[in-house]
């Protein structure tokens, strides 16, 4: 199974890719897709960047899933406005790709790569390369990328066999008000 892991960001936005065979994993590329070449009041190009770099992304390592973090709240209210919409960029062009997208915050990113929610940017880098066994660390950016991806292979088989013995395991299907279903 190939894994793409994206490390959103409005300015700098981190992607890497890794083949998982059961416990073995593989690097397969990873580096940045940048709009500070843009004008930073001009958002619309900044994201349609961001969304045709993701495309041509999936369009040249043809992943399988992808693995996306999950935006956390800034104490600048405008800053996480823009990291939203630069994610949302990114995971609607995995969509538009048909890729099947994961979500993780950083503390699950960082507890599955580092083993500890709080590890920081270096400590991450490390384990990424470690764990990849490159012959360097991978630049901040890509690494977290890489580092989502690890999780997803790590977590996400986990987490679809728990889905599908919790679908599995109804026997019925009960509706509620306003259209609700459990």
């Amino acid at each position: 199974m190939r894994i793409l892991g994206i490390d959103p960001g409005l300015q700098i936005t981190g992607f890497g890719v890794i083949d998982v065979d059961g416990p073995s994993l593989t690097y397969v590329a990873s580096g940045t897709i940048k709009t500070t070449h843009l004008d930073r009041g001009n958002l619309p190009a900044r994201l349609k960047v961001l969304f045709d770099g993701i495309c041509e992304i999936t369009a040249r390592y043809t992943p399988d899933s992808s693995a996306c973090e999950i935006v956390f709240v800034n104490v600048n209210p405008q800053a996480t406005l823009m990291l939203g919409q630069a994610r949302g960029a990114c995971v609607t062009a995995l969509v538009s790709c048909n890729i099947e997208v994961a979500e993780y915050t950083p503390l699950q990113m960082k507890k599955a790569v580092a083993g500890y929610g709080k590890a920081g940017k270096p400590e991450v880098q490390e384990m990424v390369k470690r764990l990849l066994r490159l012959p360097a660390l991978p630049g901040k950016d890509a690494a977290d990328a890489l580092a989502l991806a690890i999780t997803h292979a790590h977590v996400g088989g986990s987490a679809a066999i728990l889905a599908r013995a919790t679908t599995l395991g109804r026997t019925s299907t009960a509706s509620f008000k306003d259209g609700r279903h459990h």
